[in-house]
């Protein structure tokens, strides 16, 4: 009982999701004296579900989280566990799967609602007793209501995207990551800097042209739904690794992974496009302005905010309903290079 309060307690302390995962699995391990325990990722791509695990424990190791950097795969198609995938068709609460050795699988999935994008998977060399099962289900219980108020804490009221919180925090880790990636030029070494064609970090700022006239026009009902039309299109025209955030008003950001320059600007023009050719209720036609720039480790998060916001103030004032890349304007001499624009106004 009092290993059990120390986890309960553990659990509850925690406001980061990833110390969270590694929490929960810790507890399971220890307390269902299991082999492995797995945090599993449920992604949905293009209709289907893919499985990707992201934190490990093994009997006398560490809990630890699983490396994700390689954010182009997926993960293993769902159907790759038949006993899973059929838990999440039925909604059912778990599955118990045992192999020819007798070795037991569990699959828990999280269910918020009737969506669930997280798994937790225990594997057990021995069938499961009802006090191991009954002790696991008050875990993942508090696991699930702990889980949702973190969810909750880090999204917009209006929108259900990622807040401005939640940005800095993932700013943050983004950064940390490519520091361990990034060469550093020392002194006295030549400057080294990455060739467009490889793969980058970016981050796009998006603002909706004129929605200061939408509100006066239409009122601010109808200028929330124009909000939560456009969070529902950057959520569908972004990549399942991309990440989408309300900053504040009608502005949000985007933290794109792993692509070129060039599928950036694709990715980016097909949101902008597909902005453009929607049908807003009562107010008709609406358009975003982007202003996007590559991430790097070696600068503060306010200097590549400020970037794209100096990318983003030239689309607006030079027509609106366009997508600009910082470097390409300082390098084509449209822009000059300052490290930072906080009094720009977009409207």
């Amino acid at each position: 009982m009092d290993s059990l309060l120390k986890h309960m307690v553990d659990m509850t302390g925690h406001r980061d999701h990833t110390m969270l995962d590694i929490s929960v699995i810790s507890a399971v391990q220890e307390l269902a004296r299991a082999s492995q325990v797995r945090v599993l990722t449920l992604a949905t791509v293009r209709g289907k579900v893919f499985v990707r695990p992201r934190a490990v424990i093994r009997s006398n190791e560490a809990a630890r989280m699983v490396d994700t950097s390689d954010q182009q795969h997926p993960g293993d198609p769902v159907e790759r566990f038949p006993a899973l995938a059929q838990c999440i068709a039925r909604h059912e609460s778990g599955a118990d799967v045992a192999n020819e050795a007798d070795e037991h699988t569990l699959w828990l999935p999280i269910w918020l609602g009737d969506k669930a994008d997280t798994c937790l998977e225990i594997v057990n060399p021995t069938p499961y007793t009802k006090e191991t099962i009954h002790v696991i289900g008050g875990i993942v219980s508090v696991y699930r209501n702990f889980q949702n108020l973190l969810d909750y804490s880090e999204r917009d009221s209006l929108t259900g995207l990622l807040n401005r919180k939640t940005f800095d925090d993932q700013l943050s880790k983004m950064l940390a990551a490519s520091t361990e990636q990034e060469s550093v030029t020392l002194p006295g070494e030549p400057e080294r800097r990455a060739h467009y064609n490889e793969e980058m970090q970016w981050l796009a700022v998006v603002d909706v042209d004129h929605f200061k006239h939408v509100n006066d026009r239409f009122g601010h009902l109808y200028g929330d739904e124009v909000l939560i039309l456009i969070a529902n299109l950057l959520t569908s025209s972004f990549r399942a690794q991309d990440r989408v955030f309300r900053f504040g008003g009608e502005e949000f950001v985007v933290l794109l992974r792993s692509a070129t320059l060039d599928n950036a600007k694709k990715i980016i023009e097909r949101f902008r496009m597909n902005v453009a050719a929607h049908d807003f209720p009562q107010v008709g036609k609406v358009t975003v302005s982007v202003g996007f720039v590559s991430i790097s480790a070696l600068e503060a998060p306010v200097v590549i905010l400020g970037h794209a916001d100096q990318a983003l103030y030239y689309a607006k004032s030079h027509g609106r309903n366009l997508v600009c890349h910082y470097d390409e304007l300082v390098s084509g001499g449209l822009l000059q290079a300052i490290e930072s624009n906080d009094t720009a106004e977009f409207f």
